[in-house]
């Protein structure tokens, strides 16, 4: 079949084998090209592997360490006349790219809120590793199963205390238009800490820990995100943010438990991703802030943030830079004063009318096309595809 984008809202519910092979094997050169992490952890399980920041952290331990990697997601495999979810093809591309170099790389597709899941990423720790030394927690779900009673949990995006409105970008029309949107209720809060807080980040290092399956002097890390104040409403103060708390409180426990420097939460940059997508307002923020970060030869994307947080944090041999609430910040040059200054200052007169002028809306769309597999060098786009891709590890 051809296969080209098909955008509803904030999903494109189309992908592209061969773009999305692309666009992992360009991560892959990019790692490479940054020389090798000898002190790179060598044994990584990532618990959201397949796309955006998760799948740049299997991506950097592999190819710029030499680690073998276990990856966990939930995506759906291509059939006969239909596309599988980009993830699913950026697994396959990067467990192939893996065989070629030499390194173990094992996928598992499933429900990683799921005591089965948890179950068989820990026997096959056992049976070909022995042990992990790091572990990445970089999952974004919009709900959650309880493995204990069975209950759904929602997550939302909504202000708590009072409505909050701003203005806002219809990516479908390009239009720059406001929102306005009513608190949440305090289910809707405690929700969204259930799905998008930290206690199934905790559970898996509690049942590694009970397998035996953790390496002494083992880390951890989390991701999580700020922004800037004309954001804090729908994030930071909101409910994803009271989710981002809890996050930050599990680490300390963690901590705790485990010892000191064992589990971080890292701050990110605001980056075109799938869950990006998704948050109002956040989409015309980011069109502002590339084009002030890419003036200012300041832009990275999801590798380079997270060749970074390796290379100078997670594996620099010694500790991570962390700031005065012990988060590693990697999220430093989006937020610093010069550059979220042009970035208030466009916001105040961004209109639909100077929006292609006066910010990198084109850029925007661009990445968002290139997370499906659309839009890279070198793939012919009208030609026959076959959509059904094995993941080599067959799991």
């Amino acid at each position: 079949m051809i296969v080209a984008p098909k955008i509803r809202g904030f999903i494109c519910t189309t992908a592209h084998p061969e773009g999305c092979a692309a666009n992992v094997r360009s991560q892959i050169d990019y790692v490479k090209g940054r020389g090798p992490l000898p002190h790179s952890p060598k044994k990584v399980l990532v618990i959201g592997a397949s796309t955006g920041y998760g799948l740049a952290s299997r991506i950097v331990p592999a190819f710029g360490g030499g680690a073998a990697t276990i990856g966990v997601f939930f995506e759906k495999p291509g059939i006969e006349n239909k596309t599988a979810s980009a993830g699913w093809y950026n697994s396959v591309a990067f467990e192939e790219a893996a065989a070629e170099a030499g390194l173990y790389a094992k996928s598992f597709n499933g429900d990683a809120f799921s005591k089965e899941i948890k179950e068989a990423v820990i026997r096959a720790i056992q049976a070909d590793l022995g042990q992990v030394d790091c572990i990445v927690y970089s999952l974004a779900s919009p709900r959650r199963t309880d493995p204990e009673t069975g209950e759904v949990y929602k997550s939302v995006l909504k202000p708590i205390g009072q409505s909050y409105s701003q203005k806002n970008l219809n990516t479908d029309t390009a239009e720059v238009n406001s929102i306005s949107i009513d608190p949440a209720s305090d289910e809707e809060i405690a929700h969204t800490v259930k799905v998008m807080g930290g206690e199934d980040w905790e559970l898996w290092l509690d049942a590694l820990a009970d397998a035996g399956a953790l390496a002494d002097g083992f880390t951890t890390v989390a991701y999580s995100y700020i922004g800037p104040d004309l954001t804090y409403p729908i994030y930071t103060n909101g409910t994803i943010g009271r989710a981002k708390e809890h996050l930050e409180e599990s680490a300390a426990r963690m901590n705790s438990r485990f010892g000191a420097g064992t589990a971080y939460v890292s701050v990110n940059k605001a980056l075109v991703t799938q869950a990006s997508s998704a948050i109002p307002v956040v989409p015309l923020y980011i069109s502002l802030l590339y084009k002030v970060m890419k003036e200012a030869g300041l832009h990275e994307g999801c590798i380079e943030q997270i060749q970074r947080l390796f290379a100078d944090h997670l594996a620099s041999g010694g500790a991570p830079s962390l700031d005065e609430k012990g988060r590693v910040r990697i999220d430093d040059w989006e937020m610093r004063a010069d550059i979220q200054a042009a970035v208030a200052s466009a916001w105040e007169t961004v209109t639909t009318e100077n929006l292609s002028s006066d910010s990198d809306f084109s850029g925007y769309k661009k990445e968002f096309l290139r997370l499906f597999g659309f839009g890279l060098e070198g793939v012919d786009y009208e030609a026959e595809t076959n959509p059904e891709k094995a993941l080599p590890s067959g799991l």
